[in-house]
């Protein structure tokens, strides 16, 4: 299995984290965790995203990663904050083999055959179907499935509690990625209870 296929595949939900404020990424992290979502994506769309991978790598059980990686200097910058793993919305060949080289497990964003067969050639098999919904939600990923059997997915954009058992039921899913265990303005309690339903969803 690979490192990317295994961080996939630890828990059903992967959390989606636009952190604001530094002081609250720590919290966060915690109340996620102990909610048995270990996994967590912090997006570069924020000046504190750097610093709340570094604040929420320290929690125990955490793995933290970078999402919305553009480039390589964003790369490398997530890598020198801790990052575990990488998270792109897109498929690039440039960044694509950079964090090859670095080493570092990578999922790339695909939305197209054309993606997926352009990864495939990177030697990739497991990609970020993104944006999920605007992309055609489930009946394009189970086309997708007939074509590329071998190929592993986790949908991201415009999932939600309600709609991610149907992601999950389908076999080229292994996880899904959300935003609404972290709603805005949750207190860690608030977001502990939602963690602890997502963790507890089924995949096939």
């Amino acid at each position: 299995m690979s490192p990317i296929e295994r961080i996939m595949r630890t828990a059903p939900v992967i959390p989606v984290l636009v952190i604001d404020e530094i002081a609250k990424a720590r919290l966060l992290a915690e109340a996620l965790v102990a909610g048995g979502l270990t996994v967590l994506e912090v997006t570069l769309r924020t000046p504190a995203a750097l610093d709340a991978i570094r604040e929420m790598k320290q929690v125990p059980g955490a793995i933290v990663g970078a999402g919305t990686v553009l480039n390589k200097r964003q790369l490398d910058a997530a890598i020198d904050a801790g990052a575990k793993f990488i998270v792109s919305p897109g498929l690039t060949d440039g960044l694509t083999r950079s964090a090859l080289e670095a080493g570092i497990p990578y999922l790339p964003g695909i939305a197209t055959t054309s993606d997926i067969m352009r990864g495939l050639d990177l030697g990739l098999t497991r990609f970020k179907f993104f944006p999920a919904m605007a992309a055609g939600g489930t009946p394009t990923l189970k086309a997708f499935s007939a074509v590329f059997g071998d190929v592993r997915f986790c949908p991201t954009g415009g999932i939600t509690e309600a709609t991610a058992p149907e992601w999950l039921a389908l076999e080229a899913v292994l996880c899904v990625g959300g935003s609404w265990v972290v709603p805005h303005g949750a207190d860690p309690a608030e977001v502990e209870m939602l963690a602890a339903r997502a963790a507890k969803l089924e995949r096939r």
